[in-house]
């Protein structure tokens, strides 16, 4: 499973973690219930944490998506090998590909040319014992014992990559200035949180892996980048205002103007492919008692993530809107190549915290459509830049293991 760091994910409810023993746990994004819980653009509770678009409850946090119930968080019936990756109903991907064996791994997302992946995985096979960022053909021959080309330095943690204009180089966040050694998680509690590392800045990496630039050094988090498909913007979560906001600055680092003000967690952002707005996922906390609750768990590096509503709104923040009212963890939303739709995971359907899966909504939050239908994990969706292919990650097919893969797809409209 992944967790909550760019686009975090997480998993369920048990005792399954993607974390420091083998355990999936990627920071970026995390999503659902349990302790499968991935940080990343994380979503979710639980020590499996994907740190960029969290969401969930659960040990297994990816800051992107939450799986299953049980010792490994996942069902049975959803983690068997499948016969057929596809399941019935899912009519709206074919040809559908398996790219990884093993590990967690997520947030994989698309270079320019439709012809690279680079994503973020945590696999001790490979000597990743936190998450580290990788490159891929996802075009050629699956070899299950192969290691991917390593991009980042291969300390501290990283979270949420993307390929920068002209395809030669990539961005993400990492800890390893402040720390060259994996970031402590947090303790488990009652309930599930993710941890904000004070310690990330966002990097440039050519595709040797040597880092060309830094464009953040502001004390605080910052990370959860992603660029414009116009190559001149890129946009970014950082706490350096107080609180966890949408920031955009220039292809450069230069120019950083902050986009959202609302408290709560606001993460996950992607551009329009006409790259005139913003789709994120955020938490907005109501009462006092929750708004306190908030505050009190950022000032100690911590955010809940079970509860996550996306929003749209245009570059510099205005015309804000919010596109779902679907209750628990909503998030990794991506834009259709059209521009008047959004996929991304989803519980909202789910009483237990699990099965994430992939919807699509237009714009206006009409139209709700489902378009995966695991009985675990389905997370991180992104379409590759000419619409032909979707790609994601899934608890799909794992054997009944801990792991998180990634998978490719044909697009049917």
């Amino acid at each position: 499973m992944i967790a909550f760091a760019c686009k975090q994910h997480s998993h369920g409810e048990g005792t399954h973690t993607h974390d420091k023993d083998g355990e999936p746990s990627h920071a970026g994004h995390a999503h659902g219930e349990g302790d499968n819980a991935h940080q990343g653009h994380a979503h979710g509770e639980g020590e499996n944490t994907h740190h960029g678009h969290a969401h969930g409850e659960g040990e297994h946090a990816h800051h992107g998506h939450a799986h299953g119930e049980g010792e490994h968080g996942h069902e049975a019936k959803g983690s068997a090998i499948m016969k057929n990756l596809l399941y019935p109903k899912e009519k709206h991907i074919k040809n559908l590909k398996q790219l990884t064996f093993g590990g967690d791994n997520a947030e994989a997302y698309w270079s320019f040319d439709n012809q690279k992946l680079v994503f973020q995985a945590k696999n001790k096979a490979w000597g990743a014992e936190c998450d580290q960022i990788y490159l891929m053909d996802p075009y050629a021959a699956v070899k299950k014992d192969e290691v991917a080309p390593l991009l980042s330095t291969g300390k501290g943690r990283t979270t949420c990559s993307y390929f920068m204009p002209g395809n030669k180089s990539v961005l993400y966040a990492s800890t390893h200035l402040g720390d060259e050694a994996c970031p402590v998680e947090p303790p488990r509690g009652e309930k599930y949180v993710w941890p904000i590392y004070s310690d990330f800045d966002i990097f440039v990496a050519d595709l040797n892996g040597k880092i060309i630039a830094q464009l953040t050094d502001e004390k605080g988090y910052d990370a959860e980048a992603t660029v414009n498909p116009q190559g001149d913007k890129i946009v970014y979560t950082s706490t350096r205002s107080g609180d966890l906001e949408l920031w955009t600055m220039d292809i450069d680092g230069s120019n950083k103007k902050q986009v959202t003000n609302g408290l709560g967690y606001d993460g996950g952002a992607f551009f329009s492919p006409d790259g005139k707005k913003l789709i994120f996922r955020a938490s907005r906390p109501q009462t006092e008692a929750d708004k306190k609750e908030y505050t009190d768990l950022l000032a100690k590096g911590l955010v809940q993530p079970t509860e996550m509503e996306l929003f749209v709104c245009n570059v510099d923040g205005s015309d804000l809107k919010q596109i779902t009212k679907l209750g628990n963890a909503n998030w990794a939303p991506f834009f259709h190549p059209s521009g008047e739709k959004i996929i991304f995971a989803s519980n909202h359907n789910s009483k237990r915290g699990f099965p994430f899966n992939l919807f699509m909504i237009n714009v206006d939050g009409t139209g709700l459509e489902q378009i995966t239908y695991d009985n675990t994990f389905d997370s991180f969706p992104m379409f590759s830049p000419d619409g032909k292919k979707l790609a994601f990650s899934s608890n799909r097919n794992n054997g009944g293991t801990r792991e998180t893969n990634l998978f490719i797809a044909d697009w049917v409209e």
